[in-house]
């Protein structure tokens, strides 16, 4: 049982494949909070832009 487990470590950290599964897995919660960011900023200009042209309006619109 010693010699088996000692041998699926052994080959676990000989084996590169998970490295770079826990590369992609950085990499993609990089793009995640990068995208979640500008689309935050995104969202507040828009609600910006729509406020000032719902006053534009409905000042023009009570006149």
């Amino acid at each position: 049982m010693t010699n088996t487990l000692t041998a699926f470590v052994a080959r676990f950290r000989r084996d590169e494949e998970g490295a770079t599964l826990v590369e992609y897995g950085v990499a993609l919660g990089l793009a995640v909070i990068v995208g979640a960011t500008a689309l935050s900023t995104l969202a507040g200009n828009v609600k910006g832009e729509v406020e000032e042209a719902n006053a534009i309006f409905t000042s023009t619109s009570g006149s």
